[in-house]
């Protein structure tokens, strides 16, 4: 990877003009400099449009309610990077994640995608009640999210888009795909993302999460019977 690369950045966003003009910010106070931020409306029905838009060097999409792998899939396909990147609307980025990935793979030309560390917070104005409910004892941990990758264009479209027919799980079948296709990645030590944590991400949704990873995992375990059989019928 050439150290000025172009890496084009996707910020999917549905109603949240509380928080994506931070998340925009922490794009922009990125050490590496040579990027492209691509921020795609998903049929918001608040401000959002307005925060966006303040941002000249941000380009806007806007599209109906699709959902956030629609989106992330519109703004690959209007990305022009060499590198893709994301980042969810309410979620920051600390200042050298992209520092830190781009000296990976300059290290190792072979990786296909890079990953780093979670840290979670609180968002300020989360009520008490909710903090004491969730537990942040393990606040840091290992980040297979969209938000804390990096990831060559070509080897994410190896693998294929977001599926846009799973409401929840479409990360956990995304990176099982990649991993059943054998994309090289790494995990930095570092901290790159920090997830805020709200009160329309917790509770109830989280369980529907573990749902959409048992739909996910079916998946996958599925796509390898069916190469273990076509290996069969070969032999």
């Amino acid at each position: 990877m050439a150290d000025d690369s172009l890496i084009s950045v996707i910020i999917p966003v549905y109603n949240c003009e509380r928080y994506i003009a931070q998340a925009i910010e922490s794009v922009l106070a990125q050490e590496y400099k040579n990027i492209e931020i691509i921020v795609v409306n998903d049929g918001s029905t608040d401000n959002t449009e307005k925060v966006v838009c303040s941002y000249a060097n941000v380009k806007y999409l806007s599209q109906t309610r699709n959902g956030v792998s629609m989106a992330r899939n519109t703004g690959i396909q209007n990305s022009s990077g060499e590198f893709v990147a994301f980042l969810d609307a309410d979620d920051l980025w600390t200042k050298d994640k992209l520092k830190i990935q781009n000296s990976l793979f300059s290290d190792d030309p072979d990786l296909d995608m890079v990953f780093g560390q979670v840290e979670q917070f609180f968002s300020p104005e989360l009520e008490e009640s909710l903090k004491g409910r969730i537990d942040l004892t393990a606040a840091r941990m290992p980040g297979y999210l969209p938000g804390a990758m990096l990831i060559k264009r070509n080897s994410f479209l190896k693998v294929g888009f977001f599926d846009i027919g799973l409401r929840l799980g479409e990360v956990v079948d995304w990176y099982m795909r990649a991993v059943d296709y054998g994309l090289k990645s790494f995990l930095a030590p570092e901290v790159v993302l920090r997830r805020r944590i709200h009160d329309a991400n917790t509770g109830i949704k989280e369980r529907d999460y573990r749902k959409g990873y048992l739909r996910a995992l079916k998946s996958s375990l599925d796509r390898r019977r069916k190469g273990e059989k076509k290996v069969e019928a070969s032999g």
